[in-house]
């Protein structure tokens, strides 16, 4: 007999903005309470840093979590370096850094990493796309040739800076993974665009996704985190 169980991973995005609030106040900590009042498995970070003089910001938001880190700098100098980050409860089981830098822009890049989730294993990747349309167009056909052929199971993170609801470089992913509403979620305060993005595939797997608006994240980062939670089947063998 084949008994069929469902395995559940909730997921979040959260462009944390150097841990610079609305206040202008730099407080790591405070990032940290809004990840727990996530309650995710799974956070793709964006704009995290780490300063040569100061604060690791993936390794406290890491050790305030329990979780494991792996970190994805795009842009470094002789003061520290910063870029996207994950954040996991999971096994790390590979990971690579694509560059998605266009010249005579702020360098880009995604993070892909390959989780063990039971018997499973989940492809996340973490990206934060440029500001000018014609690049982030680029860099999701970059994205979509390095994923092009893969058949697993894959979640996409990402603020892509896109604030065109169907068309700019959305068009691309939501033929490759299935269309997603995305939820407002910049700027924090008042939020207005859809800039933070999650798609998981295959489509059928990934529930609605929600920006998570309590008071402390709409004064930590200049972005609302978004928050989705995936299921997917497992037929297990059970002796009758």
């Amino acid at each position: 007999m084949i008994e069929t169980t469902a395995t559940t991973m909730v997921v979040a995005s959260y462009n944390v903005h150097r841990c610079i609030g609305t206040d202008g106040r730099h407080d790591p900590a405070r990032i940290a309470r809004v990840l727990r009042e996530l309650d995710a498995d799974v956070i793709g970070l964006q704009e995290v840093t780490s300063r040569a003089d100061g604060v690791d910001q993936l390794v406290h938001l890491a050790r305030a979590g329990g979780f494991e880190a792996v970190a994805a700098p795009t842009w470094r100098n002789a003061r520290g370096q910063w870029g996207n980050g994950l954040l996991t409860r999971h096994p790390i089981l590979g990971v690579d850094r694509i560059d998605l830098s266009v010249d005579g822009r702020e360098p880009r890049g995604a993070l892909d990493v390959r989780l063990g989730i039971g018997a499973d294993v989940v492809r996340v990747v973490v990206t934060h796309l440029g500001l000018h349309r014609g690049d982030r167009r680029a860099q999701v056909a970059r994205l979509l040739d390095v994923l092009d052929g893969d058949d697993g199971f894959v979640v996409l993170l990402g603020d892509l800076n896109e604030w065109l609801p169907r068309g700019g470089c959305l068009a691309a992913l939501h033929a490759h993974f299935g269309s997603t509403a995305g939820a407002r979620s910049f700027p924090s305060r008042r939020p207005v665009l859809r800039l933070d993005r999650i798609w998981a595939r295959p489509h059928g797997a990934m529930g609605p996704i929600v920006a998570h608006r309590t008071p402390l994240a709409r004064v930590a980062s200049d972005h609302l985190p978004v928050r989705a939670t995936i299921a997917w089947p497992i037929a297990q063998a059970v002796v009758a």
